[in-house]
């Protein structure tokens, strides 16, 4: 995953409601369309960002989101870590498997996530909680180390 600079400021906000995830959404379409992010760009990155905190809320019980501007060189990211002490997820590959849900849905969510972003990293262990982290680039440009988790 790729490193911020060292005088980047993380923004920290909670995930523990409803209210929160629609915080969270313009939050992350706010910040990416300061850092020069398209519309499409946004539009993916606030899809990615909602499924991951929705999972977040009803399956870790609630947690965090940590928001970071990336940079380097020219290239302009954000990273989105999302963090909850919840129960965590058992076998990461069936999690990541299209059309594998514990919660009634579609299935889609860990795995679209993962297809709307550059990088894409999931630690998770049961009883110890999940972490889910995603990095998206401004303008298509590749990330400097692209290596997917």
């Amino acid at each position: 995953m790729t490193q911020a600079s060292p005088d980047t400021a993380t923004i920290s906000l909670p995930i523990g409601s409803d209210a929160d995830l629609a915080w969270v959404r313009q939050r992350v379409r706010q910040t990416a369309a300061e850092l020069g992010f398209g519309l499409v760009q946004q539009t993916k990155l606030v899809t990615a960002a909602s499924e991951l905190a929705r999972n977040t809320l009803v399956h870790g019980g609630g947690g965090r989101l940590e928001i970071t501007a990336l940079a380097a060189g020219p290239n302009r990211g954000l990273r989105l870590t999302f963090l909850d002490t919840g129960p965590g997820i058992r076998d990461l590959q069936q999690a990541m498997t299209d059309g594998f849900t514990t919660g009634g849905g579609l299935g889609l969510g860990l795995s679209g996530a993962k297809r709307l972003v550059n990088e894409f990293c999931l630690d998770s262990r049961p009883g110890a909680g999940t972490t889910v982290t995603i990095a998206a680039w401004a303008s298509g440009a590749p990330s400097p180390r692209s290596g997917a988790g």
